[in-house]
């Protein structure tokens, strides 16, 4: 049977919304801020297209906000043009467009706003509406970066962490994670704790690796409260508790990660921290199991081969060690082989 003690990067490549803003106050009234819209003032079309996005202040309506939108956005209106990218990336209230969205966020950015900039960078690095360039997101990361967007500063530090884009340079990776992490960004966080849990651009330091995670798993980031569990499990930066393990394996298990879900199930197979229920921990198995986690499907045929948690099954057993095998575990691969030889 295996713990789930490796990945400690996974997720680090997910996008945040950044959301859109109005730049100064307004007339309070809707009636009143309609008057202004229609007058042509573009901040006033700006606002009554937030409000219609959000639904504050009118019945939520992504059709009416794309048109106040528009209209600011055409006036040049930095934070209508990065809003009106954003309904055109997410196809709301418009045809999803990703070459519209690009346009809208290059005006935008070449405005210097910073989420335009980050937004413009996104896209080019997943190659949406424009070919892949990860140079191209580089830069706009950085522009965004300086200004102190922390999604951007996390994404340049990811750049320079997997080398795309820019030299790969580890130490300016945890310099980037760092700043956005102050500022509160729980997958910064996580990844700074990656960094001092490695040892990768600054000195190993697994309480400060903890103590990063700690702040990320409060948040409720599921791979950070996996990784701060396996820190518990190990007493790695933390003193050893099996018990708190499991606590921070459950938060990231019911979040649906399957790194978590066997970690919460070998507990309870194992009786650390919780009391030994092979039921349980069978259903933990399988949950990561059928999210094609390898060593989830090689536990469960462990799980169906000795009838531990549920009724015995070798054929069972054989089909998820098969599983595990075609997913290069090479545990299931012998389990499966000497289930064969038996056969044959």
């Amino acid at each position: 049977m295996k713990q789930y003690v490796t990945g400690l990067l996974a997720a680090l490549l997910l996008t945040l919304p950044v959301g859109a803003y109005c730049e100064i106050s307004l007339p309070a009234t809707i009636a009143q801020l309609q008057k202004e819209a229609l007058q042509g003032n573009a901040v006033a079309q700006n606002k009554l297209g937030l409000m219609y996005y959000t639904g504050k202040g009118v019945k939520l309506d992504y059709v009416e906000a794309f048109r106040w939108y528009r209209k600011a956005a055409e006036q040049d209106r930095a934070w209508a043009q990065v809003s009106l990218g954003v309904m055109y990336e997410k196809g709301q209230g418009v045809k999803q467009d990703y070459s519209e969205a690009l346009q809208w966020y290059r005006k935008s950015a070449e405005q210097g706003l910073p989420n335009g900039q980050y937004y413009l960078g996104v896209l080019y690095e997943k190659g949406q509406g424009v070919k892949q360039d990860y140079a191209e997101a580089a830069g706009w990361f950085q522009k965004a970066a300086v200004q102190g967007l922390a999604v951007a500063e996390n994404k340049l530090g990811l750049m320079y962490y997997t080398g795309r884009g820019v030299n790969q340079n580890y130490a300016e990776a945890s310099g980037w994670f760092r700043k956005a992490a102050v500022q509160g960004l729980a997958l910064a966080q996580n990844s700074l704790g990656v960094m001092y849990y490695t040892g990768q651009g600054v000195k190993q330091d697994y309480a400060e690796s903890a103590e990063w995670f700690r702040k990320a798993a409060v948040q409720g980031l599921a791979v950070a409260e996996n990784k701060l569990g396996l820190m518990y499990y190990a007493g790695q930066g933390v003193e050893q508790d099996y018990a708190e393990a499991t606590g921070w394996f459950r938060k990231a298990a019911v979040q649906g990660l399957a790194e978590a879900q066997l970690n919460y199930g070998m507990q309870y197979y194992t009786g650390r921290g919780v009391e030994q229920d092979y039921v349980e921990s069978a259903g933990w198995f399988r949950k990561a199991a059928v999210q094609g986690l390898a060593e989830a499907q090689y536990n469960l045929g462990v799980v169906y081969m000795n009838g531990r948690g549920t009724t015995k099954d070798e054929m069972q057993a054989k089909e998820w060690y098969s599983k595990a095998c075609n997913n290069r575990y090479q545990p299931a691969c012998d389990a499966y082989r000497m289930i064969n030889e038996r056969e044959h």
